[in-house]
């Protein structure tokens, strides 16, 4: 019983050391990373983290992902909202059935999508936009921010519904003062989710982008070259990507706890 602290300073350390070793990577010389195996930085440099804060074909890769992520959340929490809202408050012929069909959107691999895609945003020209990008996730991240905010939703007791309307509000008013805050917490597990899936696909966003919009993740395959891979600046690349993440955690991390015990997740 003494030792019961060692499981999760143990399995925490596990999951830590990626990190730290691509944090490593990137604060040490190529020479150094291919010839010697060191637990620190022999010769430390920030010249890796240089490279992406001087050069706008990296920066700009980082201003792009966060645009169509944004938008992105934006779209997929707003429209999951009211529709979320109707499955949890209303019963009509095929509900189960439409329910159940949002996620089989979710199921489906993004391979499957990135062809239609890429001739559909091509013949009406929003191909390399950050409006193409986030319109297509929202193809996951809408099923599944209408699943999660709908497990919310029905946790709610109907008779505060009936008491705000007997007490004059309309649905708008109602919706937007009274019933959104009571599933804060939800929305916050929603954003987070599609926060990520957003930031993190790659298939579909390098798919549908070219130059104008071209994200982080596909701008990190350019460090292949014919010499190799120059590995302390992608590891530099890595500890930024990591950081907005990081960052929405850390502002919605009390929401995530609250959703995360009382929501449908």
């Amino acid at each position: 019983m003494k030792l019961k602290w060692l499981i999760p300073v143990v399995y925490i350390a596990f999951l830590l050391l990626p990190i730290y070793w691509l944090l490593n990577m990137s604060l040490k010389t190529n020479e150094e990373i291919l010839s010697i195996f060191s637990l620190w930085p022999r010769d430390l440099t920030l010249a890796n983290y240089g490279v992406i804060f001087s050069d706008a074909s990296w920066y700009t890769g980082y201003i792009n992902s966060m645009i169509y992520v944004s938008i992105n959340v934006v779209i997929s929490v707003s429209f999951a909202l009211p529709a979320a809202y109707a499955f949890s408050r209303y019963n009509f012929i095929g509900d189960k059935h439409l329910f159940f069909w949002l996620l089989t959107n979710r199921m489906a691999p993004p391979a499957v999508f990135a062809l239609p895609f890429f001739q559909l945003y091509s013949s009406i020209g929003l191909f390399d936009t950050h409006i193409a990008v986030a319109l297509a996730h929202c193809l996951f991240n809408l099923p599944l921010a209408v699943w999660i905010l709908e497990g919310f939703m029905s946790g709610v007791p109907k008779e505060i519904d009936e008491t705000a309307f007997i007490d004059g509000y309309s649905w708008p008013k109602f919706f937007i003062k009274i019933f959104i805050p009571n599933i804060a917490s939800g929305i916050g597990v929603t954003a987070f989710f599609c926060f990520m899936f957003s930031w993190v696909e790659l298939l579909l966003a390098r798919t549908l982008t070219a130059v104008n919009a071209k994200p982080i993740s596909a701008i990190m395959t350019r460090t292949v070259s014919a010499s190799g891979l120059d590995w302390g600046v992608l590891a530099a690349a890595g500890i930024l990507t990591i950081v907005p993440g990081a960052l929405v955690i850390w502002f919605v991390r009390n929401h995530i706890a609250k959703g995360f015990a009382l929501g449908r997740v």
